[in-house]
């Protein structure tokens, strides 16, 4: 299990003391809270992209990436998000590629759409076709990072022809992929596909809505033949605010609960944390709630929490990141590892897939002897199921496939 942090880079005023942090400010607290992560042993450190305010999360987080591998030996570097939809595919190959050779390959990323519906205007691109933007860009950067030589003509950029995106990844082995999504099905479909990893946001949804979208991702991934529907590689996000007792946590986080941008002025936090995974309260408190995402999510490979958010001033993350890294964390670690079954995967890192690809088994496309488009999911009122999910785009005749 990676447990680690990630970080959207919202700039927010502290309801407590009235003081906003200037974005400088802002952004030298994001590289302080990625090197406590380093110096505490956590296993993860990512980053949000944003391109507006209230957020200083790079537009480019390979700069941020590169910025924190060169003073860091260990952490994984990751994204919360990359923005599959409006960044250009060949820009994510190169500049995640070179970041992973710059960062001895601790470099993965999580593909997602974001949560900005400007943002695609703002980039020439029409937020009515964000997930064909996905599956189209996806499907490029794929080939980018798995051909030396391109030929591709789409709907959304200009043609390529014999092109070469360099540096080719490190060890001829791409950044591991996760691809983020809160609520649309394609998605996890796009990851089963592939046989990448599926990342669920677990921050604003109960856990009823998560285990579905989790279920399918599973059914899927074992249709496509990568592996068991326990074998498929998953990830979940989630908030806490931790002090040694929990009337103390709460008592201090009510007030940016109440005035965050993102929940605040809506339900109570007593009600909110008792409809989504927020964690407000002691260590163990913590320990057992995280520990409860297993029975509705399975065995899974990585679990981040969001700190520094609602105007929480970095003196507070660093004593919230001690209580993770040293009180939460140790437990967690400890008891996801005993419970995982052995034939339940690790989570990925440069040097297993590195193994991987030279054992000759790298995932394939759709599971097929030649890889094919992921499909095109039906109406998301239908249920979330694999029977009646068969690939629109498959030949007719695609079978049940098993590892």
């Amino acid at each position: 299990m990676q447990l680690g942090i990630f970080t959207i880079g919202d700039v927010t005023m502290d309801p407590t003391t009235g003081k906003t942090p200037s974005e400088h400010e802002r952004i030298k607290a994001t590289v302080a809270i990625a090197k406590k992560a380093e110096e505490l042993g956590m296993d993860v450190f990512a980053t949000g992209q944003h391109h507006n305010p209230p957020f200083v999360a790079p537009a480019n987080p390979p700069i941020l990436m590169a910025h924190v591998a060169a003073q860091t030996k260990n952490i994984q570097l990751s994204t919360a998000t990359t923005l599959i939809t409006t960044t250009d595919p060949v820009r994510i190959a190169e500049d995640y590629a070179y970041v992973q050779h710059l960062a001895d390959g601790r470099v993965d990323l999580t593909m997602g759409r974001g949560n900005t519906g400007p943002v695609y205007p703002w980039f020439g691109k029409d937020i009515r076709q964000g997930i064909p933007l996905a599956v189209e860009n996806y499907q490029l950067l794929y080939r980018l990072w798995h051909e030396e030589n391109v030929d591709f003509s789409g709907r959304f950029r200009t043609p390529l022809q014999g092109f070469t995106a360099t540096p080719r990844p490190l060890d001829d082995v791409p950044p591991f992929v996760w691809h983020g999504s809160i609520r649309s099905p394609e998605i996890p479909e796009q990851a089963a596909f592939y046989g990448d990893g599926f990342f669920h946001n677990n921050i604003f949804w109960n856990k009823e809505h998560t285990e579905r979208m989790v279920d399918f991702y599973r059914q899927r991934y074992e249709y496509y033949g990568h592996g068991s529907y326990d074998q498929a590689i998953v990830g979940l996000g989630g908030q806490v605010f931790i002090r040694k007792n929990s009337q103390d946590a709460k008592r201090e986080f009510r007030p940016y609960f109440d005035n965050a941008p993102v929940y605040g002025h809506g339900p109570s936090m007593e009600d909110f944390t008792s409809q989504t995974p927020l964690t407000v309260g002691s260590p163990q408190e913590v320990i057992e709630r995280t520990l409860s995402f297993r029975d509705y999510a399975g065995d899974y490979q990585r679990q981040l929490f969001l700190m520094d958010h609602a105007g929480l001033p970095l003196k507070t993350v660093l004593e919230q990141m001690d209580l993770l890294g040293e009180e939460v964390f140790p437990v967690l670690r400890k008891e996801f590892d005993a419970l995982r079954p052995a034939h339940v995967p690790e989570a990925p890192t440069h040097e297993s897939q590195v193994a991987r690809h030279k054992a000759g088994k790298d995932p394939i496309p759709g599971g097929g002897p030649e890889p094919r488009r992921p499909r095109t999911a039906p109406s998301r009122r239908q249920p979330l199921s694999a029977s009646t999910r068969t690939p629109s785009n498959s030949p007719p005749s695609a079978e049940r496939r098993t590892p």
